[in-house]
């Protein structure tokens, strides 16, 4: 049975027809639009259209906390404001049963079942981008919590009283770890005096952020900054993936975003040894490893969602 997933992010809106084996048929991509949620539903409206062959039923991955099909709230989209029943407006407009989770989820989905997460029971997913979002596969089901709000390890407090998160609280590991934190600690560094070549790989990049592959040539270099900043992100996610282990008693981290895809296995082994002082039970079989699938794990894991809804139905 041919189904549709679709991953909503910031910049661009990927959608393809995945089947039954979790391998793509056909893709769509266009630009995100920046006129709100009406505009954005339009927009997915017509990429899946645009699919072949047509899906049978659709799963999205949005960026923010999702209950029962409805957008709680999506700092990173452009002109969404308050809740949104993204789910129910699709369902409206394309005629076909929809399914809408929380971006990170369906990431960790996705690589459970077709990449780098396959055969573990109990996984986390963590994608180290602008922020940090992760998802949950327990006991070998999608687990998003009570109210659909789990797995935001990104808001995680890793240092009481620490440094100012974007959520508007102190100490998050997103303060430390997520791009858009680092790069300010970078600004403030530079602003004190000390020098890196952070920018000049920016601008040589023709880039507006210091994006991963910015961050990956400046650690290449061993810049004094780039490294420093960067081995706080790494304490500070330590902190917090060995939290998690000891709550939840994990198998399997997999560790995707555009850093990890850059850095690749030695991201995950740095990421190893950080939780290893923080774990109750270190020595067990427990994989930390790089994502596989690139920005496909998003789509394959929403198409899964929807594929589960029409069986069950």
């Amino acid at each position: 049975m041919p189904v549709a997933g679709v991953d909503l992010g910031g910049t661009n809106i990927a959608a393809a027809v995945v089947d039954d084996a979790h391998r793509i048929m056909g893709r769509a991509r266009r630009r995100t639009p920046t006129e709100g949620p009406e505009s954005v539903v339009r927009a997915i409206t017509r990429l899946v259209g645009d699919l072949d062959p047509a899906p049978e039923a659709v799963g999205v991955g949005v960026p923010g906390p999702i209950r029962e099909g409805v957008v709680q709230t999506a700092p990173n989209l452009s002109g969404w404001q308050g809740r949104v029943p993204v789910q129910a407006q699709l369902e409206a407009a394309l005629g076909l049963p929809v399914v809408v989770d929380n971006d990170a989820n369906v990431g960790a989905l996705g690589e459970w079942l077709a990449g780098a997460g396959r055969g573990a029971r109990f996984l986390l997913g963590v994608w180290l981008g602008t922020g940090i979002g992760a998802g949950l596969v327990l006991d070998g089901r999608p687990y998003t919590g009570a109210f659909g709000g789990a797995g935001e390890i990104g808001h995680v407090v890793v240092q009481r009283g620490g440094d100012l998160c974007g959520c508007g609280r102190r100490g998050c590991l997103e303060a430390y770890a997520g791009r858009a934190a680092m790069e300010r600690i970078v600004v403030g560094h530079i602003e004190a005096g000390r020098e890196t070549v952070l920018p000049e790989l920016q601008a040589q990049k023709g880039k507006r952020r210091m994006t991963s592959g910015v961050w990956a040539e400046a650690l290449e270099r061993g810049d004094a900054v780039a490294v420093e900043v960067f081995d706080d992100a790494i304490d500070a996610l330590g902190v917090a993936l060995g939290g998690a282990v000891n709550l939840l008693d994990l198998d399997a981290i997999v560790v995707g975003g555009g850093v990890a895809e850059k850095l690749g296995p030695p991201l995950a082994e740095r990421l190893e040894r950080a939780m290893q002082e923080w774990l109750l039970v270190p020595d067990v079989d427990r994989r930390v490893v790089v994502a596989e699938l690139g920005d496909d794990a998003g789509v394959i894991g929403a198409a899964a969602l929807a594929r589960e809804r029409v069986l069950t139905a």
